[in-house]
Formats: structure tokens, C-alpha cells, sequence
């Protein structure tokens, strides 16, 4: 045997080697000593044993370890006394890394060598060995490390496997809640032909102003969630009033604006059917408040509540004043304002796009956040590209090939 590290043949064909199990894949195992006849008879020992087994030998722990790289090793067994870098480095190292701390590590120690023998275990050997070497001690201790290795990367697979599932169900769950989320959207849909998509232009303009100010991702994708539910409210608003075609008298035009109060109320308020899915008579689960517990809710709410809110503190509900509204909030009552201009109404035509960013411009620093209409002139190119694409959608708009 030279100072080369050695493969034995034959480890790669299909048969049940001393594990007992069959296997397609070989076991791989790692012998090292800075001797070389000690290495030559524990090749002896194993080969009348070794069907199934891939076995490479090393002279050193820097040897040993440049082989590791680029094998994934079932057992490593070293020698504890080596010149410069002895077994108890190399046990050390493997543990360091997380690929290979798992590899089992059989330590070889005297039977004069009792402290080398707690220093092994301390590092996190798997087990020792005694020299002088005795083949059925090798034997049962390589069969006890490759099922401890086998139960360990049976643990890890089904670790992966659960990992896995838990991220698909996470994303189908997500999946389901965005799906909602713009289903409760269409509820408003059918109260007024006319502003079908509107909600989806309005998604659409806001995530663009909110990339624009440089929001993190989370809360682009937020926004472009919940920004179709601001109007949720409308749905509470009487057909008498919502459909009116003349003018609203001044009560009427309260009825109108408690949308927004109505609608985060409707967002925020624990449904009568979820009191009873906590309480039931079997099984008493604790109460919690959904809205704190989902991000989309909780900004749905703000959204709701005070889209309607302007910057000098004329807007309603609550007549709040510059940075006190939510920014998502300004964000999307921008939006709403520009896709209601450019848009027909009953009781208007479409403005053109210039008009209606110039009735923007006029309006800030008094209906609008001063810097979400810098950010909107910024975006305005990509707020045209979305009004032109999404002018004449057909019947069924796919949100997510919008997104």
C-alpha cells in the first residue's frame, strides 16, 4: 500500500454485505493511520467482508479530510496518535462541518490510554476501539456505526420530506388566501358594472407606486393583496343610495362615506360563525382575535378605514392629517382617485390621462401625500403601460399573470 489513498473493487455490485440488508447504493467507509501496515491488515481484516462496502484508506488527517470533500463517507474509523494531525483533529474538524458531522467516527486507542479514551468520547466519537485490533470487534463495530448512519440519514430524508410538505401546504395556503382575498373583492364587482376592474388596476398602480417608494417586498405584495378590498364596504351601503343616479342629498352622502368605517369593521370584527367554531361543546380552544394573527387583515382594515383620509386633514372618516394615515392608505387613495378619472363613470366621461395627472399634481399637498405624487410622475410610465393593458379586460381577468 503506498502513501495514494485505495478503493477496493467490486463495492459497487448489488448484494447484502454484513449489514445484512440489500442495498444499491455501497456503504462508504474510511480507514485512516499514518502507518501503512496497519492499514494493510485492516484491509485483511474486512475484505472476506466487504460485498457492498466501498472502502478507501488514508495515511493522514489532511488526507483524510481532502477525501471527505469529495466522498460522502457512512464511516470514518482513525487512529487517535498520529504525527502533527492525530484522529482527535480530524474527529474534531468533521464535527465543525455540518455535511460531515454525522458521519460516524470510530476512534482505534491503546488499552493503557484511558484519558484518550474520554477525550474521544468528549469530542463526539461514535465509539472505540482497542489495539491490538480484533477482527470481530471491527466487524460488529463498522455494522453498529452504518445502522446508526443508515437510521440518521433515514431521520434527515423524512426531515426533507416533511420540510417539503410543510412548504407546499404553506403555499397552498397562501395560495388560498390571496384567492379569497380577490374573491371578496369581487363582491362590489356585481353592485356596478362600470367599475368591474377597477380593483385590479387599482392592485396594480399601487404595488407600482409602492415599488417606487422603495417599500420591501413584504409590503408590495401586501398592498397588491388588499388594496382591492377598499371598497369592501359598498356592500353594506343600500341599493337606494349606492345606485342612485342623481345627486346624494347630505344624509345620503353620509350613508356613502360609512363604507369606510363599515368596511373595516367587516374586516376586523370576529364573525358570529367562528365564536361558535371556538366554543363548541366538546372541546373549548382559546379565543383568538384572527385580524392580529393576518397581516392581509390588518392592512385590509387600514386600507378600508381611511382611503378616503387627505393629507390636509379634510377626508373622512376621522379627518386624519399628513403622516398620521397609514401610508398604505395614500398610497392607494391615489390610485383610486387616478383610475377613477381615467375611467368613465355614470355621472362622467373618462378624463385623458394628461388632464388627469394634472388634477393630481393640483391636488398635492392637499388631498394627496406631497411624495406618493413625485413617486406616481416617477411611475407614470409603468401606471400607462397597466391602464392600456388592463382598459378592456375580458370577462375573467388571471391576477396572477398581472402580478
Amino acid at each position: 500500500m503506498g502513501i495514494e489513498s485505495v478503493k477496493l473493487p467490486g463495492g459497487l455490485s448489488r448484494t447484502s454485505g454484513i449489514g445484512g440488508a440489500m442495498k444499491t447504493t455501497p456503504k462508504r467507509l474510511l480507514f485512516v493511520d499514518d502507518d501503512p501496515n496497519i492499514l494493510d491488515i485492516l484491509e485483511r481484516m474486512i475484505a472476506p467482508y466487504a460485498a457492498g462496502w466501498e472502502t478507501h484508506f488514508s495515511l493522514g488527517a489532511d488526507e483524510a479530510i481532502a477525501l471527505v470533500e469529495q466522498v460522502d463517507f457512512d464511516v470514518v474509523v482513525s487512529d487517535a496518535r498520529m504525527p502533527e494531525k492525530d484522529g482527535f483533529w480530524l474527529l474534531k474538524t468533521l464535527q465543525e462541518a455540518e455535511r460531515t458531522r454525522s458521519i460516524p467516527v470510530i476512534i482505534l486507542t491503546g488499552d493503557c490510554e484511558p484519558s484518550l479514551k474520554r477525550q474521544a468520547l468528549e469530542l463526539g466519537a461514535t465509539d472505540l476501539l482497542n489495539k491490538p485490533i480484533c477482527r470481530e470487534d471491527l466487524l460488529g463495530r463498522l455494522r453498529s456505526a452504518l445502522r446508526l448512519k443508515g437510521y440518521q440519514d433515514e431521520l434527515a430524508e423524512n426531515i426533507l420530506s416533511l420540510e417539503d410538505k410543510v412548504v407546499e401546504r404553506t403555499q397552498a395556503l397562501e395560495t388560498s388566501h390571496r384567492e379569497i382575498l380577490w374573491r371578496l373583492a369581487k363582491a362590489c364587482e356585481y353592485r356596478d358594472d362600470q367599475t368591474g376592474h377597477h380593483v385590479v388596476r387599482v392592485a396594480l398602480y399601487s404595488r407600482a407606486i409602492a415599488i417606487g417608494l422603495g417599500m420591501p417586498p413584504h409590503f408590495v405584495e401586501d398592498i397588491f393583496l388588499t388594496s382591492p378590498l377598499h371598497d369592501i364596504g359598498k356592500i353594506a351601503i343600500p341599493d337606494r343610495v349606492f345606485l342612485k343616479p342623481g345627486s346624494l342629498t347630505l344624509d345620503e352622502v353620509k350613508v356613502m362615506q360609512s363604507h369606510c368605517e363599515i368596511g373595516s369593521r367587516l374586516l376586523l370584527e370576529q364573525p358570529k360563525a367562528l365564536e361558535a367554531l371556538h366554543w363548541t361543546e366538546e372541546v373549548q380552544h382559546p379565543k383568538r382575535d384572527l385580524a392580529d394573527e393576518n397581516p392581509f387583515i390588518r392592512m385590509a382594515s387600514r386600507i378600508a378605514l381611511s382611503h378616503h383620509e387627505k393629507w390636509d386633514g379634510t377626508g373622512y372618516p376621522n379627518g386624519l392629517v399628513g403622516e398620521d394615515i397609514p401610508v398604505e392608505s395614500r398610497i392607494v387613495a391615489l390610485a383610486d382617485v387616478f383610475d377613477a378619472l381615467v375611467s368613465e363613470r355614470a355621472y362622467k366621461p373618462a378624463f385623458p390621462v394628461e388632464r388627469s395627472r394634472q388634477i393630481i399634481a393640483e391636488e398635492a399637498g392637499s388631498h394627496f401625500d406631497p411624495a406618493m405624487c413625485r413617486i406616481f410622475e416617477e411611475q407614470i410610465a409603468e401606471i400607462e403601460r397597466i391602464r392600456v393593458q388592463f382598459i378592456e379586460p375580458p370577462a375573467e381577468v388571471n391576477i396572477e399573470s398581472a402580478r
